[in-house]
């Protein structure tokens, strides 16, 4: 779009939910201009929080775009989730951000979902400045809020700002810089004044801790500092942008988001110290050929390429791919290579994102972030580039789903409309997986929490027209046997004419867990003719769906045959597979069979003073706790747990936690359950059938 790309920030607003990061966007963007009025998440208002399902929760729930321009600067701002259910949305924006603004709630300070952002922002060195918000709020503390980031992420915070009062008295800042106050009388308008003598002393003691840490960031700046020489405004300046780019601290500027204070200094930190895509430099992928590194510079004149870290499906423009670009420059109706699909792609109309409106454009270049409509191929986490010069980024990283329910459709209509409503929102959320369990015959949906499946059910109904209902799936149970015994299966009809006639010989023996099933022929002599053990082998893998304990699938058994016999007239496939059959679920009968549950591995994440609380709940579901790994103001709580005690966790962690504990879990193994429990889960599916 021909702009002066290190005029160009891509800047992420990241915080845990209710930290005022939407606010905070809903402010810059009324301030620039970009909007005519301030929106308000409470009121419904918001430009950023746009989705009905967004409104109703008065929560982010996916990542927003809008731009402004400000002091000759060009920002494209992403407001980003912070409720645990959402943060993937959050870390695939941080993937094509060039900085971030870190909201501070200065009534709260620092909750586990912030870390786990910041654990983001760490994996793509993403330079930040952190702004303490709710300066306004009882109880509010800005040292308090700075002192917690200190700890939490063991990043150094450096104030350049501080709040002139707090609480109901909280009426501006002082710009440790310029050493000015900024007094701020409504609707974002402020006079500029000499600080307030009863703070002097503090605003001296903090502009010297702060041109400190900007000095040590450079030699040549350090010696001059040591030597009992002034810093000038420009050294300054110039000293905290390269600390902040290589992160060696976190500049802290303060206000309130809702009444607009602070905010247009923050809208000058951003374009002062988060850098532009030439700060950054060149970014490194893969030739799709030969797998070796391949570089981009930032520049609209070099080969194209994109990454493309978001889809939408609009009702009206269809399938929209949200995209960063990375290098040169693309035209509507231009055809690029997707390379992580091996496919062309033709581009038809170009947009950039204005909250949920959408404006046309000719171009974007190196720097911007924008959409193409109808990709046909192209989905999340895929590269676009030039296919003369092609080249592959990192896709994004795989999230494992917490929480699965059975997806019920309440009419046939709905049925029938299901599949293809569900692989539309799939396209829109990689984090949701949908399946069918071929051993429990449910359909499963399953994805990072309640709030995240129930929007999605939300979401089915409203955009889709598809109503569905949610209920706890099964759990595949399976069957095995402990101890080896040795059966015979034998079948013979005769009535009238030909006969039936199949003799076996079957040896079971249990294997170690996982390792599934095994058939081994010994047969000597041709006392079961070659012919027909394929249908041995057959009837024993039947027999095998279904256990003897209560119908579930068995496993880990190796079936031996050893011994037989035909008859030359009336022996067939048919026979013989009977007869394996019915050998097999004799023999298992006899060879102790037990009951086997799915165990989950899970890492849980929990405030330190909920860690005995969540450890005793783990241990009444039956866990094994594996071990404690503290983190900042957290702890780390990895545990096996049986699938059973923990299909609706989600909810029971955040009643114990207050909605700030997070988990992720996986599939580890089978272990056998307590006989105890093993009545019940029998005596329970034999009444379902």
């Amino acid at each position: 779009m021909g702009r002066e790309i290190g005029k160009i920030r891509n800047v992420s607003i990241i915080a845990h939910s209710g930290a005022g990061k939407t606010t905070l966007g809903e402010a810059i963007l009324f301030n620039a201009g970009a909007t005519e009025r301030l929106g308000r998440v409470d009121d419904g208002t918001s430009v950023l929080d746009f989705e009905p399902e967004e409104i109703a929760r008065k929560m982010s729930i996916s990542a927003s775009l809008h731009h402004y321009e400000w002091n000759r600067h060009h920002i494209n701002l992403i407001d980003t989730p912070g409720f645990a259910n959402f943060l993937t949305e959050t870390r695939n924006a941080l993937r094509v951000s060039g900085g971030a603004v870190v909201i501070l709630s200065a009534i709260s300070g620092v909750k586990i979902q912030t870390e786990k952002i910041w654990q983001f922002a760490d994996e793509y060195e993403i330079p930040r400045i952190a702004f303490v918000n709710k300066m306004d709020r009882e109880r509010a503390s800005f040292l308090r809020a700075v002192d917690d980031m200190e700890k939490a992420f063991g990043a150094r915070g450096i104030p350049i700002q501080l709040p002139i009062g707090a609480e109901e008295g909280f009426r501006g800042v002082v710009d440790l810089i310029e050493m000015k106050a900024y007094i701020y009388n409504g609707e974002g308008s402020f006079d500029i004044a000499e600080i307030p003598p009863e703070m002097m002393e503090d605003a001296e003691s903090f502009r010297v801790r702060m041109v400190e840490a900007v000095a040590e960031g450079d030699d040549i700046l350090l010696e001059k500092y040591l030597e009992g020489g002034e810093l000038s405004r420009e050294e300054i300046l110039q000293g905290l942008r390269e600390s902040v780019i290589t992160n060696k601290f976190v500049p802290v500027l303060c206000g309130s988001a809702l009444k607009n204070i602070g905010v247009k200094q923050l809208m000058d930190a951003i374009n002062l110290y988060l850098p532009s895509p030439l700060d950054k430099g060149t970014v490194t992928g893969k030739d799709p050929a030969t797998g070796e590194d391949k570089r981009r510079e930032p520049s609209p004149d070099g080969p194209f390429s994109a990454f493309v870290f978001k889809t939408l499906s609009d009702p009206y423009a269809g399938k929209l791919s949200i995209f960063r670009v990375y290098s040169g420059t693309i035209k509507g109706d231009n055809h690029v290579l997707n390379t992580s699909k091996g496919a062309k792609e033709r581009v038809g109309q170009l947009y950039i994102l204005e909250g949920k409106k959408y404006r046309p454009v000719e171009s974007l270049s190196a720097g911007d972030i924008g959409a193409a409509a109808k990709l046909k191929e192209t989905a999340t986490g895929d590269t676009l580039c030039d296919d003369h010069d092609p080249i592959v980024f990192p896709p994004l990283p795989p999230v494992s789903p917490v929480l699965s329910y059975a997806i019920l459709p309440k009419t046939k209509a709905d049925e029938d409309k299901v599949h293809g409503a569900i692989a539309k929102l799939i396209e829109e959320d990689p984090t949701l997986q949908f399946s069918r369990d071929e051993q429990t015959k449910e359909f499963i949906i399953s994805g990072l929490g309640q709030v995240h499946l129930e929007v999605a059910v939300e979401k089915l109904k409203r955009k889709y027209g598809v109503e569905v209902d949610l209920k706890t799936p099964k759990v595949p149970y399976k069957e095995t046997i402990r101890t080896t015994v040795k059966v015979q299966g034998k079948y013979k009809k005769q009535s009238g004419g030909r006969g039936q006639y199949g003799d076996t010989w079957l040896k079971l023996e249990p294997l170690p867990r996982g390792k599934g099933f095994e058939f081994v022929d010994e047969i000597v002599g041709g006392v079961v003719p070659k012919q027909f053990i394929p249908a041995v082998e057959k009837g024993i893998r039947e027999a095998m769906e279904h256990g003897v304990l209560a119908g579930y699938p068995v496993v880990d058994v190796k079936v031996t045959l050893f011994d037989g016999s035909h008859h030359s007239v009336d022996s067939s496939e048919l026979a013989f597979k009977i007869a394996a059959s019915m050998g097999f679920r004799k023999g298992m009968a006899m060879a102790k069979p037990v009951l086997l549950e799915p165990i989950m591995a899970m890492e849980i994440i929990v405030p330190d003073e909920n860690l005995g609380d969540v450890i005793g709940d783990l241990n009444s579901r039956r866990g094994k706790i594996q071990g404690v790994e503290p983190r900042a103001n957290s702890q780390c709580i990895k545990a096996l747990v049986p699938m059973a005690e923990v299909l609706t966790y989600a909810n029971d962690l955040r009643s114990l936690t207050g909605g700030r504990g997070i988990f992720t879990m996986e599939f580890s193994h089978y272990e056998e359950v307590p006989t105890h429990l093993r009545e019940k889960i029998i005596s329970a599916a034999k009444e379902g059938k």
